[in-house]
């Protein structure tokens, strides 16, 4: 089998940084994982401000990702990889969320991918051979399950693979594709072929040589800029061996949805994390001669803190749930897992901007000038993309029909 081939991403920018020491912080983990984190989070930090104001790529960060061989991080030792776990990332995307959150969203996204390849593609020669490649060059995956037409529906589509002796060509109106422009690769969904209905869908690799991408728009937000998330024309051709061999239906129930809820939900805690941290700061310096504890900022401090130890609470008990061995689950008990992983992101998503708020009234007008040791104006734009990744309340109704499903068991009835 040839080695698939990819053109790097454009506007790549190639310079290198020299490699930083570890800067712990009070209170994170000392992992080979974090401390590589720590070092792509003191670069991305550097340029959050600008990679917000002119919602560029955050070009720096994703170098120094690859500088520190983590966008391979997932991808299992014997393959080249750092074999991380789940929880791993998870905490990487916590520490790069706090210093910029586009690059942790960039960095999130991305691993998302990695978990899909991983787990259901790894063992077919094409995909085993673009793994290897990936970990060698540090390849940055996007994705595009997007779709006109759709309504936002991940489980939908209207474009479909058409095969010809082998080969097949994809042609998909994409209303987003987070920094498709910057990927050396892109997971698309589609039909399986153009007889079948729009729920019978696969997942396909695409490469960059035989991808083309045309803008359909500028990327102008409130929030999360850096992720350069354009819409584009997809035209893409290749082998029918870079299309995954099961269904998109059980990769996105397995991996794509429990994982990116968990990823997105470490990486908008560290974005409040940090929030919170310029709060105590600000209150800590205001309250050191009064009475902290009976005053406003004081009584929202201590609701802050509560806030994030619930946050973390949930993502720690959901990724011990990802991390059970798959076994047989009951029909109901399937249901239970797949709310609990619904309520992760519709919790934490919700509750960040609470947090921000609290540290916004507790800073005062430090947070909401631009420019202070206490500025707030980017966590909160930022957060606000938070309950319309995959719209709250889609996900709401998806967890109520669940719950209508689900049996109570007997001591539920007693």
């Amino acid at each position: 089998m040839t080695a698939p081939e990819i053109t790097p991403g454009a506007q790549r920018d190639d310079t290198t940084h020299a490699p930083l020491s570890p800067a712990p912080v009070a209170g994170q983990p000392t992992g080979a994982m974090d401390e590589a984190a720590h070092r792509v989070a003191r670069i991305a930090a550097q340029f959050a401000d600008t990679v917000d104001q002119y919602a560029r790529f955050p070009a720096e960060a994703i170098n120094a990702m690859r500088e520190q061989r983590l966008l391979g991080a997932m991808i299992p030792a014997q393959l080249g990889g750092l074999g991380a776990s789940l929880a791993d990332i998870a905490s990487a995307c916590r520490i790069i969320g706090q210093a910029c959150s586009s690059a942790g969203m960039v960095f999130a996204m991305h691993q998302i991918q990695i978990a899909c390849v991983i787990e259901h593609a790894n063992g077919e020669a094409w995909h085993s051979v673009f793994v290897e490649q990936l970990v060698e060059h540090q390849w940055l995956l996007a994705s595009a399950t997007s779709e006109d037409e759709v309504g936002g529906n991940l489980r939908r589509s209207r474009c479909a693979i058409e095969a010809h002796e082998g080969a097949f060509t994809l042609h998909k109106l994409t209303p987003t594709i987070s920094y498709g422009a910057y990927a050396d690769a892109i997971l698309v969904t589609a039909r399986r072929d153009p007889a079948a209905p729009p729920t019978e869908q696969v997942l396909v690799t695409l490469l960059k040589a035989g991808t083309t991408l045309t803008r359909r728009g500028a990327w102008d937000t409130f929030g999360m800029r850096g992720t350069c998330s354009e819409g584009f024309i997809l035209a893409a051709q290749g082998q029918l061996e870079q299309v995954f061999p099961v269904p998109f239906a059980q990769i996105a129930e397995q991996t794509m949805v429990p994982t990116s809820h968990i990823l997105w939900a470490a990486l908008w805690a560290g974005i409040a994390h940090d929030a919170f941290q310029r709060a105590h700061r600000y209150f800590r310096k205001q309250e050191q001669s009064e009475a902290a504890g009976n005053t406003p900022a004081g009584r929202r401090i201590a609701d802050a803190l509560a806030l994030m130890q619930a946050i973390e609470g949930r993502i720690a008990g959901v990724l011990r749930l990802h991390s059970q061995p798959r076994k047989e689950r009951s029909w109901s008990a399937s249901m239970a897992d797949a709310a609990e992983i619904n309520t992760l992101k519709t919790f934490v998503s919700t509750t960040v901007l609470q947090v921000v708020h609290h540290a916004m009234m507790i800073c005062g007008m430090a947070a909401y000038k631009n420019g202070t040791p206490f500025t707030l104006s980017r966590h909160l734009r930022d957060l606000y993309s938070a309950p319309l990744m995959i719209n709250n309340d889609r996900i709401e109704a998806n967890t109520a029909s669940l719950m209508l499903a689900q049996r109570p068991t007997s001591q539920d009835r007693d």
